[in-house]
């Protein structure tokens, strides 16, 4: 039964230019492939500098943003879907600007009672001469999903001490970068989806990479992480981590669906629950984490999707009413 009144024309736009490219791609194809097996109407759209021009000639009732990172997930995009009066997926502009920010989300869920690591911008230049932050600790873009250009310095690792100049890491792709203190212990996201009844967080999953950290091929790369879901973690900190999720959904203003990622340091019990980041625009592939916690709680793929897509509908009918 689709969870849509009438069948739509809906354009999935995809791909761009960013890192995440072809996990764009992935989620994009994933869209299209059920909404068709729906009865809607499809207009596959690979993002490129004549994408208005293209969204323009489709005309589609919606646009399912499937894109990631710079500039699907910024703003940018959304900005121009904006001012063109397309309806489309997701978070809006604001959220999008302040979400793909590591350090302006702090500044929006800290003063909350979001727990969040501390750790401040540093040039990549000073990396060089001396350390930002005592080892361990976690060097990252301010502004690049899926754990894009991620290095955890450690006394034991091989950048050097002080990091050298010609060592491979983030510091040679980006010219400032975010460090923060370096959390022990369990990875974890929440999902939260936008249901006709208001946003629900949907389950804890524990994500497991077979080697190193969860990084961008951890996460993309069939068999080098495992899933648990739902995690094996006490009560109180499965309710804290849907609690948390649900709360940066909402003070960040997120639309359709989120994904918040944590970081728990069990020896700490919840005072070593951490939120890393929230995402706008999590991912929509056969791996992807949203798909899995929704299949947990019995949605299937097709219907997180048409799910996502009427909360869109939902808000263009607040606005124009």
């Amino acid at each position: 039964m689709s969870i849509l009144d009438a069948k739509i024309h809906v354009a999935v736009l995809m791909g761009g230019w960013a890192n995440e490219r072809p996990v764009s791609l992935m989620s994009g194809e994933g869209v299209a492939k059920a909404l068709e097996a729906r009865g809607h109407k499809v207009t596959r759209i690979d993002m490129d500098r004549q994408v208005a021009a293209r969204i323009a000639e489709a005309a589609p009732d919606v646009v399912f943003n499937a894109l990631h990172g710079v500039p699907g997930e910024d703003g940018t995009v959304q900005g121009m879907l904006d001012l063109m009066g397309v309806t489309y997926t997701h978070s809006g502009l604001v959220t999008s600007v302040i979400a793909i920010d590591k350090q302006l989300t702090k500044q929006a869920l800290v003063p909350h009672g979001i727990p969040m690591p501390g750790g401040r911008i540093v040039k990549s230049a000073e990396l060089f001469e001396r350390d930002p932050l005592p080892r361990p600790y976690v060097l990252k873009p301010v502004n690049e999903g899926s754990s894009v250009g991620v290095a955890i310095v450690t006394d034991e690792g091989n950048y050097g001490n002080p990091i050298a100049r010609d060592a491979k890491g983030p510091w040679q792709e980006f010219k400032e970068l975010l460090a923060e203190p370096y959390i022990k212990g369990r990875e974890m996201t929440s999902a939260v989806v936008d249901f006709g009844d208001g946003p629900r967080a949907l389950a804890v999953t524990e994500l497991k990479p077979k080697s190193g950290f969860y990084d961008f091929d951890a996460k993309y790369t069939d068999g080098m992480t495992d899933h648990v879901c739902p995690a094996d973690i006490p009560e109180n900190i499965r309710d804290l981590c849907l609690e948390i999720a649900l709360k940066a959904h909402k003070v960040l203003g997120c639309k359709g669906t989120s994904r918040t990622d944590f970081r728990w340091d069990e020896e700490q019990g919840e005072d070593g629950l951490f939120v890393l980041e929230t995402n706008t625009q999590p991912g929509m592939t056969p791996l992807s984490l949203v798909p899995e916690q929704a299949r947990h709680i019995g949605m299937d793929y097709g219907e997180l999707v048409e799910t996502i897509i009427a909360a869109a509908l939902r808000e263009k009918g607040r606005r124009d009413g």
